[in-house]
């Protein structure tokens, strides 16, 4: 696993992911948001785009599913999460992470409080990036043990950006 210094077309990725997921989805979508490392200007991550799709309806999924099936995604359930569907991007895709989240959202919202907050306090992106790199040096390519290894600096980060745990 790598982390590299921030690069500035992580949005314009992100922008196109977003434009062939939001046209396969149509009406069924209230927004896509970039989350994650990827999405705070400044902060060294994994060269991975994280996208969480909020749905309108959650009774939409089974056909959110589908259309996303064809365009190359695999459904992966919620791993773990409730309130959260994963999806393995298409073989050959821009490497990232699609998880589709009910109206309710509280997923997707701890995201987008984190994302926030780091990007208002870059000396605290700074923070972040040291322990991501030894984390991802140490883990190879272990997303479970690196996403353990910095469980600790999030929930701090959502309890400063205002999350009550």
């Amino acid at each position: 696993m790598t982390i590299q210094d921030y690069d500035p077309s992580w949005p314009q990725r992100f922008e196109t992911l977003c434009a062939r997921i939001a046209a396969a989805l149509g009406e069924m979508v209230s927004v896509i948001e970039h989350v994650g490392s990827t999405a705070v200007p400044g902060l060294a991550a994994k060269p991975i785009i994280d996208i969480d799709v909020v749905l309108r309806s959650a009774t939409d999924l089974p056909q959110v599913i589908a259309r996303l099936a064809s365009l190359g995604y695999e459904h992966q359930g919620n791993l773990g999460i409730p309130g959260r569907e994963a999806f393995r991007m298409p073989p050959r895709d821009w490497p990232h992470h699609l998880y589709v989240c009910p109206p309710d959202r509280q997923e997707d919202r701890r995201h987008l409080l984190f994302r926030d907050h780091v990007r208002r306090h870059l000396e605290e992106a700074d923070g972040y990036a040291g322990p991501q790199r030894k984390l991802a040096g140490t883990g190879g390519d272990n997303r479970k043990g690196y996403t353990h290894g910095k469980s600790g600096f999030v929930p701090e980060i959502l309890r400063l950006a205002g999350d009550v745990p």
